[in-house]
């Protein structure tokens, strides 16, 4: 088991992280909130099917009920404000929120065989926020000291930055999961019932499409997303909205 939450180099390659596939990827958008538990749950399963042998890799679009999870590096003053569940999480990582308007993306992937180099893997998930973010003319940016993606706000102040989507993984056996989520819309003031991913700085808070001024639907992010994940995974096979 591998946890991982952490910033690539900027010198390595997109092209290079992994293999393409030919299309047996499933993509799967929920129709309808997902419990956390639920969701865990469905994707510890895949994962060890996808291990197995016995199911092929799924990246699985939802959103979830208003939740706080806690990573393996979660600090419990971090928690300011136990407003909404917390669950304890094998994914790397602190404190984050999930909840309405988030698009929550777990990709459960078979490094293996693409590629076992968790490090390019990170770096291939920052490289599918920021793609997708760029759809809709926003630069999201890494940075060497925080986890995540971030946008410039020279609005707010100098130096003011918000993070605008949050990354944590797990690895079994070379399968990954957990994985990425992008504010699209989400209720902005839920957030302050955590110290978001450790991040305390006043001039680095959170942000979302909606709030940057962008009419952005979670139809419109999941187009955009469908189109970064092939361009740097390979192929997806679209399977109908569940549950």
């Amino acid at each position: 088991m591998v946890n991982a939450l952490q910033e690539p180099r900027e010198d390595l390659a997109l092209t290079s992280f992994f293999a393409k596939t030919e299309g047996d990827v499933e993509w799967r958008i929920a129709a309808a909130p997902v419990g956390y538990e639920a969701a865990v749950a469905e994707m510890e399963t895949r994962a060890a099917a996808i291990a197995a042998g016995q199911a092929g890799e799924l990246v699985w679009l939802l959103e979830h009920p208003p939740l706080y999870t806690s990573g393996t590096s979660a600090r419990p003053a971090d928690l300011l404000d136990a407003r909404f569940p917390v669950f304890a999480t094998g994914r790397g990582g602190q404190f984050t929120y999930h909840g309405p308007g988030q698009r929550v993306v777990y990709l459960m992937l078979d490094l293996k065989r693409r590629r076992p180099d968790v490090r390019a893997y990170v770096a291939s998930l920052e490289q599918l926020i920021i793609a997708t973010l760029a759809a809709f003319n926003v630069r999201g940016e890494r940075r060497e000291d925080r986890v995540g993606v971030w946008v410039a706000r020279p609005d707010k102040g100098p130096a003011h930055e918000d993070k605008i989507a949050a990354i944590g993984v797990r690895l079994k056996r070379w399968v990954s999961m957990h994985g990425i989520a992008i504010n699209v819309e989400p209720d902005l003031t839920h957030f302050s019932g955590i110290v978001p991913c450790g991040v305390g700085d006043p001039r680095h808070g959170v942000t979302s499409l909606v709030d940057l001024g962008l009419p952005v639907t979670m139809t419109d992010v999941d187009i955009a997303l469908k189109r970064a994940f092939e361009e740097i995974f390979g192929p997806v096979k679209v399977q109908s909205a569940k549950t």
